[in-house]
């Protein structure tokens, strides 16, 4: 019998994956009519991993950040009940949660993908959190991984110089009240902006000659660049300042900052915007670009194994990107 008690959750173990192969600005400005310098001073990136060779996908990347995850902490994977593959570019459209179960060996793991692309990975640790909140399961694996360098139109500089691969893994288990570090958290749809960031389905010009039925492919990523930076320079703030003030806490008690990691320029604006000191911000931007869904997690354990982030430090997370989609997640970091 599953108790429905309400408990609390905290994250034990973090881990994170990147491709070896690295493309740096000046080695981008052979594939495409562009400068380190202009990349850099629009971005904030100097370089981006890419998924390189035959037989590679997001299960890789995904299966090796939680692998690390989980070895930090010597737990055996048949000890997860339930694993979330937040991403966007999985190898197989009906889902590759599975493969990553599979390999990992978590036999009494329940796997599912989470579709929200550069938001994915905060939807995951808050759908994640719900389900140790009620009792339902006890340790939770939730993954941010994307491979969007194989739906990158490579001759567009709006979107080719920007995303890299990557993923991160972190470790969630059900503890009690008083040693919760999932403090609030906010989430937000508008889809009437859908268009500004997709990859969208394109039909066939011609039916089938007999069913009159359109088939068709998924084209490449297509992004309005200003009217995302506008969304999330006004929205993220908005967002982050409802959960502080439903919490009664104030920005001053704000300890890191951890955005998405789209654009320097976003991540700056955004602080600006509450006041918070650029030394806040949590980011790794320039080494890895846009990695979508794993961008948070992946900054997020960089920062654990720098021993930036120290006990009962208050962090903030948001994510923003496709949908349009938004969250924040105010969070107390418990040592582990």
């Amino acid at each position: 019998m599953k108790s429905f008690m309400m408990q609390g959750a905290k994250i034990l173990s973090t881990g994170s994956a990147v491709p070896n192969f690295s493309l740096n600005n000046y080695e981008m400005s052979e594939i495409v009519n562009t400068s380190h310098e202009w990349i850099f001073t629009r971005t904030g990136i100097e370089e981006r991993r890419l998924l390189t060779g035959t037989k590679k996908s997001v299960t890789d990347l995904a299966i090796m950040a939680s692998r690390n995850a989980l070895n930090k902490i010597s737990m055996d994977p048949q000890d997860i009940d339930l694993i979330i593959l937040a991403t966007s570019s999985p190898n197989d459209l009906f889902g590759s949660a599975s493969q990553v179960q599979s390999e990992l060996n978590a036999v009494n793991a329940v796997a599912f993908d989470l579709t929200a692309a550069c938001s994915g990975f905060v939807l995951g640790i808050v759908t994640a959190y719900q389900f140790l909140q009620n009792g339902s399961y006890r340790n939770v694996l939730v993954i941010g991984a994307d491979v969007l360098s194989k739906w990158i139109d490579w001759s567009d500089r709006s979107t080719c110089i920007l995303f890299g691969d990557a993923a991160g893994a972190t470790v969630l288990q059900s503890c009690s009240k008083e040693d919760n570090s999932i403090l609030e958290f906010q989430l937000n749809t508008d889809g009437n902006y859908a268009n500004h960031l997709s990859i969208a389905y394109k039909e066939e010009i011609n039916p089938h000659p007999i069913l009159n039925l359109y088939q068709g492919s998924f084209k490449y990523v297509s992004m309005n660049g200003k009217e995302v930076y506008k969304f999330a320079v006004s929205q993220v703030p908005l967002s982050i300042l409802k959960c502080l003030n439903s919490l009664n806490i104030s920005v001053g008690d704000i300890d890191w900052l951890l955005l998405h990691q789209a654009n320097e320029r976003i991540l700056k604006a955004v602080a600006e915007k509450l006041s918070i000191s650029e030394n806040k911000i949590i980011a790794n931007l320039s080494k890895y670009g846009n990695t979508s869904a794993a961008s948070i997690p992946l900054a997020l354990d960089e920062a654990i194994q720098d021993k930036k982030i120290c006990h009962n430090d208050i962090i903030v997370i948001s994510g923003f990107g496709a949908g349009l989609t938004w969250g924040t997640i105010i969070m107390k970091w418990k040592s582990l």
